[in-house]
């Protein structure tokens, strides 16, 4: 029997590994051409040669990342303000505040009637002063100027700050300088503007403190006159915990600006109300 097959022609002879294989896989192999593997094997050096530059181009990206760099901290007023020695005020700061913040609305007429002459103004504040002892120099004749007010409505002094927290502060430190005249109250914090204008018609006041949005409003409403004014007092040099003083804080010195434009130069200028800065 094994004979008989090793001698017929037509029998086709598989080895074992061969024949593990699939019938069409092996169809397909023998059949390929010499070129097809040329072309195979050139095809997988040049899909190697991309892969191998694809690599080598990471690689290389990698050495050329760098830290961040920190970005500069542009400063802050309040910078400015903590790293500068302070300064004892002068009229020509207030009359510079008031040019930079009025030059493109007015015209150049305008503005020089918003200029106050030197006579209008006080001694300024030296930084060696306490305030009651700052008034006592700029306003000897106090005592008897209480004594002949008899106007409702009216006020000898202003006293002009920053917040109503600073305003109970000085109404603490003028104790020495105000003597028996009566003081007002002049902020918004916790105090109805009806009420105020109440107590000004009700009775004589001498000397009011508080804040410039308040005292623009009463003046507005009639509550209070600038009739018997004779001193105006700008807190000046104090500044609070960030370090930003009367003109430094932008609302605060918006309504300043108007005050002074709407009410103050002009009773300045009338010749008998006299500016200082404390």
């Amino acid at each position: 029997m094994i004979a008989d097959l090793t001698q017929n022609p037509t029998f086709c002879y598989n080895t074992p590994k061969e024949m593990s294989k699939d019938p069409s896989e092996y169809n397909i192999k023998t059949e390929r051409k010499k070129g097809d593997e040329i072309v195979q094997s050139a095809t997988m050096k040049k899909r190697k040669k991309q892969t191998d530059s694809f690599i080598d181009t990471e690689v290389e990206k990698e050495p050329e990342a760098s830290s961040p760099k920190k970005k500069s901290r542009r400063k802050k007023i309040t910078d400015i303000l903590m790293t500068s020695a302070p300064k004892p005020a002068a009229p020509a700061d207030l009359q510079n505040i008031i040019a930079q913040h009025f030059k493109s609305e007015r015209s150049v007429i305008e503005l020089e009637q918003l200029k106050l002459p030197d006579s209008c103004f006080l001694q300024s504040n030296d930084l060696t002063h306490t305030l009651s002892s700052y008034l006592k120099q700029v306003c000897p004749k106090w005592v008897k100027l209480c004594k002949n007010h008899t106007k409702n409505k009216s006020v000898l002094m202003l006293i002009i700050c920053s917040s109503a927290l600073r305003a109970l502060e000085m109404i603490r430190l003028i104790t020495a300088f105000k003597g028996d005249c009566k003081t007002l109250k002049l902020f918004a914090k916790h105090i109805k503007v009806e009420e105020q204008i109440k107590w000004l018609a009700k009775g004589v006041i001498h000397l009011g403190v508080g804040t410039p949005a308040r005292i623009r409003n009463l003046i507005d409403q009639d509550g209070l006159s600038l009739q018997s004014l004779k001193y105006i007092i700008l807190d000046w040099n104090w500044h609070d915990q960030k370090f930003r003083r009367l003109m430094d804080i932008p609302e605060v010195k918006q309504e300043t600006l108007k005050l002074l434009e709407t009410s103050l130069i002009p009773a300045c200028k009338s010749g008998s109300v006299k500016l200082g800065l404390f």
